[in-house]
């Protein structure tokens, strides 16, 4: 009887023991280190693999934690490997918004002030014809806040992204959209907190994706794989193509998780990456503050950067956090006061079921291994 309790205490042992060793280290750029070492409880991550690999957790795919910019868990999971390419489809949104930082950190556009018809005049006159079309800026793009009517979330909306994929030029399906208006029960720029009035729109981010090739003369793949990806060690990325046969800056890059998980710790450390600064400092902090508010949504509030996501997560403490987000769950993750760079990627697609359980997996296991 002794013998069997001895041994199934050493068993119970194992998987936290599993969990205790650094991830491998593939020579990518990527420290890693022991759990302990950067004080992760490695109970609590045998406790989140066991949760998913039970199936608690749907459609997870991959879970990499790094704490001090230095990997200690790295999880694959539904036949996915460190080699697979994932599509984090809206989180491509996030790494448009680097691109643009990077185009305006090299003087090929003034400042994310700048308006953005001047750099379609080719697709004059547009429908809907209104002089505060020419107001709109980089900036109001890259918070979601247009005067245009473009919201994801209504499908009564003309600038619906699925009303943008039947049609050829997505430039043109943007610019043509009319303005905006305000119901008596809908919040006005004025009324909103940060000045903004938010709605989700996929359409403007394509639009600069168009910004970007005009101002830069080159095609966004290309810009982002001299400016982004080869300072990163980044060489595998797999851009969608739009009908117009351009990169589509909405969503659906595919990138490793690896790779995913090198722009966070990019923004973690300030827009540096192994000692070397990529992007400038002050462009990760505007992106990273808060620019506009989205909802308030059981009890958690939902803010915005420069298209980023931003809320708290924990327990019984809650921590600030931005994140790039994608359907299906995935999230691109850094909470600045535990140190934490992190990647989920999900594929629970079509279901906000997938944004909660990321969400849970963040606060309910991530945190909780650090945060005590």
């Amino acid at each position: 009887m002794k013998r069997r309790l001895l041994l199934f205490l050493l068993l119970a042992a194992i998987p936290a023991a599993v969990f205790a060793q650094s991830p491998a280290n593939l020579n990518d750029g990527i420290s890693v280190a022991a759990p302990k070492a950067v004080r992760v409880n490695a109970e609590k991550l045998a406790a989140l693999d066991s949760a998913i690999s039970s199936d608690k957790f749907k459609n997870i795919t991959s879970v990499l934690i790094a704490r001090n910019g230095q990997l200690v868990y790295e999880q694959y999971y539904q036949g996915f490997a460190d080699s697979s390419l994932h599509d984090t489809r809206s989180a491509t949104k996030s790494i448009t918004g680097l691109l643009i930082g990077l185009a305006i950190d090299n003087k090929m556009i003034p400042s994310e002030k700048t308006t953005v018809t001047r750099y379609f005049k080719d697709k004059k006159p547009f429908q809907n014809p209104d002089p505060r079309k020419d107001k709109i800026t980089i900036e109001d793009l890259l918070t979601m806040s247009s005067l245009l009517e473009c919201d994801d979330d209504n499908q009564y909306s003309r600038g619906n992204e699925e009303r943008m994929y039947l049609i050829e030029d997505y430039y043109r399906f943007y610019l043509d959209l009319p303005v905006r208006g305000y119901a008596g029960f809908a919040k006005k720029p004025e009324d909103s907190p940060y000045g903004r009035s938010f709605s989700y729109c996929t359409a403007g981010t394509v639009l600069l994706g168009g910004v970007l090739e005009r101002s830069t003369n080159m095609k966004v793949d290309a810009f982002a794989r001299q400016y982004l990806f080869e300072p990163l060690g980044i060489t595998r990325a797999n851009w969608q193509i739009t009908p117009m046969g351009t990169p589509m800056t909405g969503g659906g890059l595919g990138l490793r998780s690896r790779d995913l998980l090198k722009l966070a710790i990019l923004l973690q450390q300030g827009g540096q990456w192994n000692g070397k600064q990529v992007i400038s400092s002050s462009w990760v902090k505007k992106s990273t503050a808060t620019q506009a508010h989205v909802r308030e949504f059981n009890g958690q509030n939902y803010d915005y950067g420069y298209l980023l996501w931003k809320q708290q997560f924990g327990q019984d403490k809650k921590y600030a956090a931005y994140y790039m987000s994608g359907n299906g769950g995935s999230k691109i993750a850094v909470i600045p006061e535990l140190d934490l760079a992190i990647v989920i990627t999900s594929t629970l697609y079509g279901s906000f079921q997938g944004h909660l359980q990321t969400e849970k997996i963040l606060s309910d296991y991530i945190v909780a291994a650090v945060g005590e």
